[in-house]
């Protein structure tokens, strides 16, 4: 891999402070509160510095909920990585996504707030970036786990959970814990069916 340039790095951080500097805005003021020039105002660039980065605003929000979703995939890896039983270690990645989603101020916003229904497509009819990064570290685990396991599966098994995790972030009908069962054990269920005829 070549080495990044100067402007590549300095590009990086101009885009980490305009993350950093929307989501503090976002959660003092919400959705409908936030305004480019604020941000570009607070890192000390142009408001067209930001443009020529995301977009647009709603071009932000997309960047800030793929940079929270790499967060906190960092910490639902190490709940996987963390239990032997493959059952047990499902659980225990749902319930951390639940309970990161509950508890972080920023996602709240995004997903109650003010002009929240502007936001949800990023969860639901645009979610392919969230579901995708999702997907290719549970499959990973996976793999790792299960190494017998095709590369088609695994990743089958883990679009599934994260699909089925995303929908209940986004539309909550049952407590974290019963929710957690119901993902891990379809997981389960999944890895353990035979294989459909005519897939390899």
């Amino acid at each position: 891999m070549p080495a990044r340039t100067f402007a590549d790095r300095a590009r990086g951080l101009v885009r980490d402070e305009a993350l950093e500097r929307a989501a503090e805005l976002l959660v003092a003021g919400g959705w409908r509160g936030l305004r480019l020039q604020d941000v570009a105002d607070g890192i000390g660039v142009s408001r067209q510095t930001l443009y020529n980065e995301f977009a647009s605003k709603q071009g932000l929000a997309a960047a800030l909920v793929l940079r929270r979703t790499e967060e906190f995939l960092a910490r639902l890896e190490a709940a996987l990585d963390g239990e032997d039983d493959l059952y047990r270690a499902w659980v225990e990645a749902v319930r951390t996504t639940l309970d990161t989603v509950a508890r972080d101020p920023l996602l709240r916003v995004l997903l109650t707030g003010q002009g929240a229904e502007e936001l949800l497509p990023l969860l639901t009819s645009e979610a392919e970036p969230l579901i995708t990064a999702a997907r290719d570290r549970a499959a990973a685990f996976l793999q790792r786990r299960r190494p017998e396991l095709d590369a088609g599966t695994a990743s089958a098994a883990a679009e599934i959970a994260a699909r089925l995790t995303i929908s209940h972030v986004v539309l909550p009908l049952h407590a974290p814990d019963v929710v957690a069962d119901q993902i891990a054990t379809t997981v389960i269920r999944y890895l353990a069916s035979p294989t459909p005829p005519g897939r390899t």
